[in-house]
């Protein structure tokens, strides 16, 4: 039977999604039906459709008692929402249906597993999480539109946790499935030294769980708490991702904060251990979070991410109609040990209305005709002039001619007190930095607005994806990605590339639809 809080929910986000216009959202993001969104949950392939769920609060457009929102799509871009999935309804999840993910289980039933944040006693009247709140973890089953919670419920406790893991920061179980049957579950959690570790468990039904070990240690080098695991196999080796608490800044790999971080090595199945070999970050944007990946139905690893930061919160006002967005889907793959991000196929499908310019001398500003809007796609490959090679060859230039900074603004245009308002990506050949950087498009100066990281080669081509409110930038054929949230005026549209010094570049513009 459904819940009171849950029948509410689902009736609030039905109401009130009539009141937020097709062109208020992005075209081709998910976004939350209504309300706030987090974290992605359940990311998943049933019924012959990808599955999004999202922590999610219909009410408001700031972060509430958490919900699991809903959405279904055939190409992971263009999505239709389903009824709200989870509600704050029981005594092991009343204070929230905090992250987690979903597996197929093979029967026509679909498997959900979260966590659940529970305070004994008293069950109304809660309004907020505190750090006191006991996490478990819990699951429901249903056909891919409504779910039950277990009975049972919660299925993985504080008394299955190794000696001194944290009752209370124990969460976020990313599950999978062996090709034997077995279920796998990795959860993170707070051990003794109060910074992060990543504990497996096993099950064979999806229901009973035992504890099996830990996978993953952080030993106090990598923030705090270890929140949204995530860890498959990819193209011999295997992958862990994670986003850490409190990170502190390490040069242009990590920033203060929330951060992400990308482990590679192998994994010992027999002793659930993973072995650590190389790390990064996993974006280097403004606005980038708790990411899922799945295995798509012909078998690419594909990811999603929050673009969102949790510093930047702020950036709309409380009275907005919806908050928080995903990322598009990014296929993913290894390369000297590093992970390499670039938009899923399911893009090119939407490309319309190619514009092409070759060989185009920048020295100075240059607009170029039909290379403007905020839904495009947009590959730029660059040379220094007169040259067929990349930006490597840009020392060896003569002085007056060489590339000394590359700037490219969009969603660019005068904003209501006819002040010039852009958003940026910047790039310093000498140093090899690059910087993505919202600080002229009318947001407060008391956010985030900039990131700034070190290309492992020197720029040879990027790739952007725009999408009314959002850029997705990837760069050297997906070394390095960044993501942007931006809330300019939707008539700002220009494109602009400036050249200090001289760059020959191509330039291929899509629209998307």
């Amino acid at each position: 039977m459904i819940s009171e809080n849950l029948r509410k929910a689902a009736e609030y986000e039905k109401t009130y999604e009539k009141l937020i216009k097709k062109e208020d959202r992005p075209s081709f993001h998910l976004t939350p039906r209504v309300g706030w969104m987090n974290d992605p949950n359940g990311f998943s392939f049933f019924g012959e459709k990808y599955h999004m769920f999202y922590q999610y609060y219909p009410y408001n457009s700031k972060w509430g008692p958490m919900h699991w929102g809903h959405a279904v799509s055939e190409d992971m871009l263009h999505w239709e929402y389903l009824p709200v999935a989870l509600a704050p309804d029981s005594s092991s999840d009343n204070v929230g249906c905090f992250s987690g993910s979903a597996v197929d289980m093979g029967d026509g039933r679909h498997l959900l597993v979260y966590t659940g944040v529970m305070r004994p006693g008293n069950m109304e009247g809660l309004l907020a999480y505190e750090p006191s709140d006991l996490q478990v973890q819990c699951v429901a089953i249903g056909d891919g539109i409504e779910y039950a919670k277990y009975e049972k419920n919660p299925v993985i406790d504080a008394s299955m946790l190794p000696e001194g893991g944290s009752k209370l920061d124990f969460r976020d179980p990313k599950v999978w499935k062996l090709k034997d049957g077995t279920y796998c579950c990795v959860v993170g959690n707070r051990p003794a030294d109060g910074s992060g570790q990543l504990l497996l468990f096993t099950s064979q039904d999806g229901l009973e769980w035992k504890y099996k070990s830990v996978l993953a240690e952080n030993k106090c080098r990598f923030g705090t708490m270890w929140e949204c695991p995530d860890f498959f196999e990819l193209d011999g080796k295997w992958v862990m991702l994670t986003s850490p608490c409190d990170m502190v800044a390490a040069d242009y790999e990590f920033v203060d904060g929330s951060g992400t971080l990308c482990m590679i090595g192998e994994y010992d199945e027999s002793k659930g251990k993973f072995i650590e070999e190389a790390y990064h970050s996993i974006e280097y944007g403004v606005d980038f979070y708790a990411p899922q990946t799945i295995l798509t139905k012909d078998g690419r690893r594909v990811m999603i991410g929050w673009m969102q930061n949790w510093k930047t919160l702020d950036i709309k006002g409380e009275n907005e109609p919806w908050f928080g967005q995903m990322t598009i889907p990014r296929e993913l793959h290894i390369k000297d040990n590093r992970l390499l991000q670039w938009p899923a196929k399911e893009l090119d499908a939407c490309r319309t209305e190619r514009i092409e310019y070759k060989n185009v001398t920048v020295s100075g500003e240059k607009s170029l005709e039909g290379v403007a809007g905020r839904i495009a796609d947009i590959e730029m490959t660059f040379k220094p002039a007169g040259s067929r090679e990349n930006l490597c060859d840009c020392e060896t230039q003569k002085n007056d001619v060489a590339l000394k900074g590359l700037e490219i603004r969009f969603a660019q245009g005068l904003s209501e007190q006819n002040v010039e308002c852009y958003t940026s990506i910047i790039y310093n050949p000498k140093d090899r930095v690059m910087t993505i950087d919202r600080t002229h498009s009318g947001v407060s100066a008391e956010l985030v607005n900039s990131r700034s990281c070190k290309l492992i080669h020197p720029l040879k081509n990027i790739r952007m994806i725009l999408d009314r409110f959002s850029a997705e930038v990837f760069v050297n054929d997906g070394e390095e990605a960044m993501s942007i949230t931006m809330y300019t005026d939707q008539s700002a549209d220009g494109i602009t590339f400036i050249a200090d010094g001289i760059v020959e570049m191509d330039v291929v513009k899509y629209c998307l639809g």
